[in-house]
């Protein structure tokens, strides 16, 4: 038996979902702007799956914009955003526990002219309201905060900045990327006070490489490409319709079963801490993180990418941490003000509906073993 407990990096495509991508490439494989039949039926498709993507969203079909990733999601509300705003301003604020979609996004503002203001959590990895509206100026033209950190799972208070926002009368746009909490965190954009907001399919049990980005109905950002025109002329490109399709079966199926996928997920998140506490081990929690499928856990001294490979030698596969940082220092530990050591030993177990409490056993008896055998060997 294996323990796949690396869902936050990506998750296992559900059936539905790749049943639907299977019949988009064998079936319905028309281009949908081509105005023959085959074509006509995959511009239906098109149609239905944004339909239940934005079902499952709370949104309307047209503020859905189907992208190739979050990231790419990101960098479009960024990007896009504060040159919109421009005329106004050239300040932006964002958070330094950001995905890198958006930190490095950032960072090219600041090479563009802008100026970012970078919110810096506590030490539980919290940003308050208050925070961010101390740093609200005149010209504040763009805030983009994540609903959920992607390596420590707080949770944070997204509806209270958006009334931050309203209350100082700020012209600014309110980005919220939702990737981690999509499906996870019941929301819809509206509830949320979000004028933009990202999600991505492979969080959610669909396929890599699609994602959207909300766009409220009123608001219409510059395209990051230019082409034929698809997308409402807002996102060129021959849609990719087995990841749609794949993408919005994930939406129905994850949307269906949202309430008990959540109650399922945090109990063995629960679990895990209760064995972890129980069997004597020395890991411990870092943050104060409440999303439901996201443990961020460390052996304080120890090295982390050593014990991931012991791990997965023995069929339990976690992260040293986001899998998009690929061994680089994690940026949110460093702006949590965290020792170098608790960095260093830092990693990440995180669940999906498909997990098993016979894979957080898996997981916490492995775990026994390697402070056992291979921590030692780490001093």
């Amino acid at each position: 038996m294996t323990a796949y407990l690396d869902n936050a990096a990506t998750t296992k495509v559900c059936e539905p979902a790749a049943e639907a991508v299977l019949r988009a490439m064998t079936q319905n494989y028309g281009n949908p702007s081509s105005l023959h039949k085959p074509g006509q039926e995959a511009k239906a498709l098109l149609q239905e799956s944004r339909e239940t993507v934005a079902k499952a969203l709370g949104c309307s079909p047209e503020e859905i914009f189907f992208t190739s990733s979050g990231t790419e999601g990101d960098n479009w509300a960024v990007l896009s955003g504060a040159e919109a705003g421009r005329r106004r301003g050239k300040h932006v604020i964002t958070t330094a526990m950001e995905h890198p979609a958006v930190l490095r996004a950032a960072e090219e503002l600041k090479r563009r002219g802008f100026d970012v203001t970078f919110l810096r959590p506590d030490k539980n990895g919290y940003i308050s309201a208050r925070t961010l509206e101390d740093a609200l100026r005149r010209d504040t033209i763009l805030v983009s905060v994540m609903l959920v950190n992607n390596e420590i799972g707080t949770v944070l208070p997204i509806r209270e900045m958006a009334d931050a926002i309203a209350r100082m009368e700020s012209p600014a746009l309110f980005h919220v990327d939702a990737v981690q909490g999509f499906l996870k965190i019941p929301f819809t954009p509206k509830a949320l006070g979000a004028n933009l907001l990202t999600i991505s399919g492979h969080k959610i049990r669909g396929p890599k490489g699609i994602g959207a980005l909300y766009m409220q109905k009123d608001l219409r950002l510059s395209p990051l490409l230019f082409g034929g025109g698809q997308e409402s002329g807002f996102r060129p490109g021959t849609e990719p319709l087995p990841g749609i399709a794949g993408f919005a079966a994930a939406c129905a199926c994850g949307s269906a079963q949202m309430e008990q996928s959540i109650a399922h997920m945090s109990a063995l998140r629960d679990k895990t801490l209760e064995l972890l506490r129980e069997r004597g081990s020395l890991a411990r929690q870092i943050g104060a993180g409440t999303a439901p499928h996201i443990l961020c856990l460390t052996l304080p001294g120890y090295p982390s990418q050593p014990l991931v490979r012991f791990l997965s030698d023995l069929g339990v596969y976690i992260s040293a941490g986001s899998a998009c940082h690929k061994g680089k220092p994690s940026e949110t530990l460093a702006a949590m003000g965290l020792p170098k050591p608790e960095r260093d030993g830092a990693f990440r177990v995180s669940f999906s509906p498909d997990s098993t409490g016979e894979e957080v056993e898996l997981f916490v008896d492995a775990l026994l073993r390697a402070e056992r055998e291979l921590l030692p060997s780490l001093t």
